[in-house]
């Protein structure tokens, strides 16, 4: 009879201690088999089959997660409540798996000063007319002007304005950027189509708009599906900085964190001026490390002379 399996928080592989043992023996690496006992275990058949095969097995699916019943057995019943997943958090959890099993992520960050760009929010913002209801007709945020900073630098750098395919590179003529927008149970990327054409206002509309309709779970697939890069601001929570996983078809994504007042040095002289972190996440089949930085050099320019978004 076998012995039971003893499995780890951490540990890829689910095997008995036998089936360990056998492989051990044999030189064969459990990582690629796969398991036929209960729970996907790999058991001692599966190395006996395997070393008469030469070695040779089935490989298991990526970073298996341990399947529910085997994650319970590390808490105490009644410690905890269950919550079914519901189809939302499904293909949010599929989706990030795929995108970060097979895409090769690398990361590039920048600090950008924004107090000009406060500035010009402040004057453009104090500059709305009062509605029937005495309240401005618009107000832009921060995270409209990286919109448009964004689409901005793809524009001027267009080999990274591009989706990856196995054939060929699609470089596209419009920045389509996705924004994140944080939904009950969930994480939804609505598409600003053609932002580099759009005026901060009407991203500003376009995101309320849609992060409204996607509260609302009534987006339709062509207003979430697609686009060529993406932003996601966890700022207003007060995090600094942070890395973002790419949401395929796209090739980059920007993660931009909270504005802080900071000590620098400016002209050889120290002083205080606000700063914005972001974090660019890049696709490296699409987007190479120059070209990456590149691009994140183009934002943080747009960023710190904000008057090019209204040229």
């Amino acid at each position: 009879m076998n012995a039971p399996a003893r499995f780890a928080p951490g540990d890829r592989i689910f095997a008995s201690p036998l089936a360990r043992r056998l492989a051990k023996e044999g030189g064969l690496d459990l990582s690629a088999l796969q398991g036929s006992g209960p729970h996907g275990r790999i058991i001692e058949r599966d190395v006996q089959s395997a070393l008469a095969h030469g070695g040779e097995a089935k490989a298991a699916p990526l970073a298996a997660a341990p399947s529910a019943d085997i994650t319970r057995k590390f808490f105490e019943a009644g410690s905890y409540e269950e919550i079914p997943h519901d189809n939302v958090r499904r293909a949010i959890a599929r989706r990030l798996t795929d995108a970060i099993q097979t895409i090769p992520h690398f990361y590039l960050n920048v600090d950008c000063e924004i107090d000009a760009l406060l500035r010009l929010r402040e004057d453009y913002n104090s500059a709305a007319p009062l509605g029937s209801d005495d309240k401005p007709t618009w107000k832009t945020s921060v995270n409209d002007y990286v919109v448009k900073a964004l689409a901005l630098a793809l524009q001027r750098k267009p080999e990274a304005n591009v989706t990856y395919t196995p054939d060929a590179l699609l470089r596209h003529k419009s920045s389509d950027i996705g924004v994140a927008v944080s939904i009950p149970g969930g994480l939804v990327t609505p598409i600003i189509r053609n932002a580099q054409a759009k005026s901060v206002r009407e991203i500003s509309d376009e995101i309320k708009e849609l992060a409204g309709r996607a509260r609302a779970r009534k987006l339709k697939p062509h207003e979430y599906e697609g686009g060529v890069s993406a932003v996601s601001n966890l700022g207003m929570y007060g995090v600094q900085s942070f890395t973002a996983v790419i949401n395929p078809p796209q090739s980059t994504i920007l993660a931009v964190g909270q504005g802080e007042q900071r000590m620098i040095v400016k002209n050889g002289a120290p002083i205080v001026a606000t700063m914005m972190s972001v974090t660019l996440s890049c696709d490296h089949r699409a987007v190479d490390g120059a070209l990456g930085a590149e691009l994140l050099a183009e934002f943080k320019h747009v960023v710190e002379h904000p008057a090019m978004m209204f040229v």
